[in-house]
């Protein structure tokens, strides 16, 4: 079934186009990444899809419904993005992991936070934790984890493992690989080849605001 449909996709910035017709179809619980060179449209086409941002011309479509039509906050629960610099709403780490339960208006469930702190190598104790005393790398994790408490349906990744050693690299890989297996579509801006070519099904790689797909 087709989850995302992107049709005739335009975006121009300062005079320069940054995304340049883009079509593309993609069926639900495909593994993708995104690849090209700095400022190839990448993270501008990932946060359209994260509906962040609108098209000068085309449409994007969920489930077979132009975006247009969704409730924008519907729409973003279904489809969550994750910036490589991660924002974070509250001071603690605890008020930031609580959140998702509170926009939902139900009950923590402080068993699911521990199970996806144990995920990716991070203690519970990080939770009396402020925001500002953390590392880059601890950042992202505490991102992802907090987009999965509730499962999307579309998971939009922008180079989410750029401030991880190897080993914590390999352990975020580990579960985005779980993520998908239980039928989540996977998008991953990524510049390791590597890691590009590692789990996905398919590669969109950007260069001057085309794209040219190649499957795997």
């Amino acid at each position: 079934m087709t989850i995302l449909k992107i049709s005739g996709l335009f975006y121009t910035r300062d005079g320069n186009t940054i995304l340049n017709d883009i079509n593309i179809e993609i069926d639900s619980g495909e593994f993708i990444t995104v690849t090209g060179s700095s400022g190839s449209g990448k993270s501008t086409f990932l946060k359209m899809c994260g509906d962040l941002i609108s098209p000068d011309m085309g449409n994007l479509f969920y489930k077979n419904k132009n975006y247009l039509e969704w409730n924008p906050y519907e729409l973003r629960r279904k489809i969550a993005y994750l910036f490589q610099t991660p924002s974070f709403f509250f001071d603690s780490v605890y008020e930031n992991m609580e959140y998702p339960f509170s926009l939902r208006k139900e009950p923590v469930n402080k068993e699911r936070i521990l199970e996806l702190l144990n995920k990716v190598n991070l203690k519970e104790d990080i939770l009396k934790q402020n925001i500002i005393n953390l590392s880059g790398g601890e950042k992202q994790r505490l991102s992802l984890i907090r987009s999965l408490i509730f499962l999307p349906e579309v998971l939009l990744l922008d180079e989410i493992t750029s401030a991880l050693d190897y080993d914590n690299t390999l352990i975020t890989e580990k579960l985005i690989k779980e993520i998908s297996e239980q039928g989540v579509t996977i998008f991953w801006v990524t510049h390791d080849k590597d890691q590009s070519r590692k789990y996905a099904n398919r590669i969109l790689n950007f260069d001057s605001g085309k794209v040219k797909e190649e499957k795997l």
